[in-house]
């Protein structure tokens, strides 16, 4: 259950740059070595659930993501060790990683962390759980996000530039990974933005047929409160 999953989640740890297009489409540099940086559990938003909350001030974009649920504590994995690694994993989700792109923007041009960009609430929308049977090889999956009846990303897992072994060592050798953390493992091409209003439905196939409980439906809202976006 995804309830479940939220309840013993400490920690989200997000794969930047894992996709060559994706990379282009920032005009970012691709990464020597894997690199990653944290959501909170927070942000989880469960299915059926919703909407996503747009803060004030902030430009909101998608990121359809491939995540893994941590079956077992991981510590210093051989990124050879692809069985060690695969075994580790309890099952899989499908995500969206929403991201406030103005103020990651900013951050990063003043050298500042961004941990405000990834880490309002909502901002995490997660699919029900998908069972390792379901998907027996996470780079061979493909993912899509459609805004409205417009499709606005979709590619292949097999697309990743550093695979599953290998996040999980770079990641294991700073910090522990514990059983029911989760693991984003980066977006393909084609982020974008979305406003009030807007409905993305984000899927995962396997082998040209979808999986059903990986489907994301949700709506973006405007959200209300005391945070309003202001230069730092």
């Amino acid at each position: 259950m995804a309830s479940a999953i939220k309840a013993q989640c400490r920690k989200v740890i997000c794969i930047g740059r894992n996709y060559a297009d994706h990379i282009t489409e920032l005009n970012n540099t691709k990464p020597k070595q894997p690199f990653f940086f944290l959501k909170p559990s927070s942000s989880i938003l469960l299915p059926g659930q919703g909407p996503v909350l747009r803060p004030q001030g902030t430009k909101l974009h998608y990121e359809v993501e491939l995540a893994l649920v941590m079956g077992k504590t991981v510590r210093d994995l051989d990124p050879e060790d692809s069985k060690g690694a695969l075994d580790a994993i309890h099952s899989y989700l499908l995500g969206i990683d929403m991201t406030a792109r103005n103020v990651q923007e900013e951050a990063k041009k003043k050298g500042l962390p961004w941990t405000i960009a990834k880490g309002f609430d909502t901002f995490l929308p997660i699919s029900q759980e998908i069972t390792k049977a379901r998907l027996p090889d996470p780079h061979n999956a493909f993912l899509r996000l459609s805004v409205g009846s417009e499709e606005r990303q979709a590619d292949s897992t097999g697309l990743m530039l550093y695979r599953i072994p290998r996040l999980l060592a770079e990641i294991s050798r700073v910090m522990t990974l514990e059983k029911g953390d989760l693991v984003l493992t980066g977006t393909p091409k084609g982020v974008g933005e979305v406003k009030s209003g807007d409905v993305m439905t984000a899927s995962i196939e396997v082998d040209g047929k979808e999986l059903e409980e990986g489907r994301i439906q949700v709506e973006v809202q405007d959200r209300e409160g005391r945070y309003r976006y202001a230069e730092t």
